[in-house]
């Protein structure tokens, strides 16, 4: 399987259809419900719910979902009958397979209670017809890169005393999106002398946004938080509460940093851990979806 534990949970959505061929008698009777096994549709709606409910058993692949809807339902023509389904979860992954599933068991079962009574009888044209969802549904276009700093806040570093792991970790993330590093710098643990670069990045260097990792614990010299707010305008709190939820969920310790994101004029200072695993799976929160504050930051809306 593959490893989504990185990932964050959306609303995924997936439509499917397929089509079953006969003859005009066979719909008829399906229509008047005097096939011998009973009703066909409703047999082959519960049964496309339940395949959608178990594809991860027999689909190797797939992950176990925990689905939130599944409907299934049919428009029947003179001789034939399309099946469509449509899933919905909020997770991690996609629920096409489900909607496929849904749609493949709704017609297996439509061909084992109608082949008693003909053999003009086939089904095929299975197809996703329509899935959102993912990072793929949050992702912003830039006419040009964002204008990047990245600021690695540690004494031992800045000393030359421990080599710098988070900074590279964020500057290689970044690889994969619209910005350009223009800045990557170590500081001491020291608050005016973050917040002085703070102010110098955004108001003379205008840097559009500006990750520091490290200072941001309970210790006695983490002080990134305190220089931030000294900084920033206008405070974002739903950025950090979403690296720390996200953190959360993978250890414990993730409650204890303090970090800060907030606005200075139209840019943007975020505060990331100092552990360079605590940094990567900030990052993994917050993208694609926290680019979208730079149009909105910018009076373009939503």
């Amino acid at each position: 399987m593959i490893d989504v534990s990185p990932k964050f949970n959306t609303l995924r959505y997936a439509k499917a259809a397929g089509v079953l061929y006969t003859n005009e008698e066979t719909t008829a009777r399906v229509l008047d419900r005097t096939v011998p096994k009973g009703d066909v549709l409703e047999v082959a709606r519960a049964a496309g719910i339940n395949a959608a409910k178990r594809c991860s058993d027999w689909m190797v692949f797939c992950h176990n979902l925990p689905l939130d809807w599944v409907e299934v339902r049919f428009e029947v023509e003179a001789d034939h009958i399309k099946v469509f389904s449509e899933v919905k979860a909020v997770w991690k992954t996609g629920v096409e397979m489900e909607a496929l599933a849904a749609v493949s068991g709704a017609l297996l079962n439509m061909y084992d209670m109608l082949k008693p009574l003909t053999d003009d009888l086939s089904f095929g044209d299975i197809k996703l017809v329509k899935k959102t969802g993912g990072k793929s549904n949050f992702k912003d276009h830039f006419e040009e890169p964002l204008k990047t700093a990245v600021l690695v806040i540690s004494d031992s570093t800045y000393a030359g005393e421990r080599e710098d792991k988070s900074g590279k970790i964020i500057c290689k993330f970044l690889e994969n999106h619209p910005v350009d590093v223009l800045v990557y710098e170590t500081l001491p643990d020291e608050a005016d002398q973050i917040r002085d670069r703070l102010e110098k990045l955004i108001d003379q260097e205008q840097i559009d946004l500006v990750f520091t990792t490290g200072g941001t614990g309970p210790g006695p010299r983490d002080v990134t938080p305190e220089a931030t707010r000294l900084v920033i305008e206008k405070e974002i709190p739903g950025i950090a509460e979403t690296m720390r939820r996200h953190g959360k969920d993978r250890t414990p310790y993730a409650m204890l940093s303090r970090e800060v994101a907030g606005m200075r004029k139209n840019s943007l200072i975020i505060n990331l851990p100092g552990s360079s695993r605590g940094a990567l799976e900030s990052m993994q929160a917050l993208f694609p979806g926290l680019l979208h504050a730079f149009p909105m930051m910018r009076g373009f809306g939503h």
